[in-house]
């Protein structure tokens, strides 16, 4: 039903992290790949890539290129972008497919961000504070995570070079959702 695309940064203990939160749902039939895109070339993401059965992507260039890179490589019909370290909710497998089931049926294209949270064991600073007053007026970043529909997503010009991350979330306007699922990130 859905690709992952997980960004590592080539942290590997955080790309396992992830990928632990994945695998039930990859056995409940929801994911159905996962593609981890490291932009550092780390031999050790390649390596937990092939372990956990998933695809691997050396990118280049912009975080907004890799990304594209990402999805150009997904397989499923709707695409999930999060990054390594974040790890989601155990209840976000039923939202997830109940999202994707409306958005089908309703025919109104949609795209969810799940509910970006930190970790009480990470360091915290001022950009904590300012990621926490942006979720409070309802910016979403990117460490919200994204599912959108792969035909909705190629419509609004997806991650361009031109463009970044914001841009694409910007475009998403009115059609982004927040998903009831927290994203506790690390």
């Amino acid at each position: 039903m859905l690709s992952a695309i997980v960004t590592t940064g080539g942290q590997e203990h955080a790309a396992v992290a992830t990928l632990a939160c994945l695998v039930p749902a990859a056995a409940a039939g929801v994911v159905r790949d996962v593609i981890l895109v490291d932009c550092t070339g780390s031999q050790a993401i390649e390596r937990v890539a092939d372990v956990a059965g998933c695809g691997y992507l050396a990118a280049t260039g912009s975080r907004a290129e890799a990304l594209a890179a990402g999805a150009a490589q997904a397989r499923g019909p709707w695409l999930m972008f999060i990054e390594a370290g974040a790890v989601l909710d155990p209840g976000w497998i039923d939202e997830a497919s109940q999202f994707v089931q409306n958005v089908a049926l309703s025919g109104v294209p949609r795209a969810g961000t799940f509910i970006a949270a930190r970790s009480p064991y990470s360091q915290s600073g001022w950009r904590d504070w300012i990621g926490s007053v942006a979720r409070m007026f309802g910016y979403a970043s990117r460490e919200s995570g994204l599912l959108i529909a792969r035909d909705h997503y190629e419509r609004l010009g997806g991650y361009d070079a031109a463009g970044s991350e914001a841009a694409l979330r910007r475009w998403l306007g009115a059609s982004r959702v927040k998903l009831r699922s927290r994203i506790v990130v690390s």
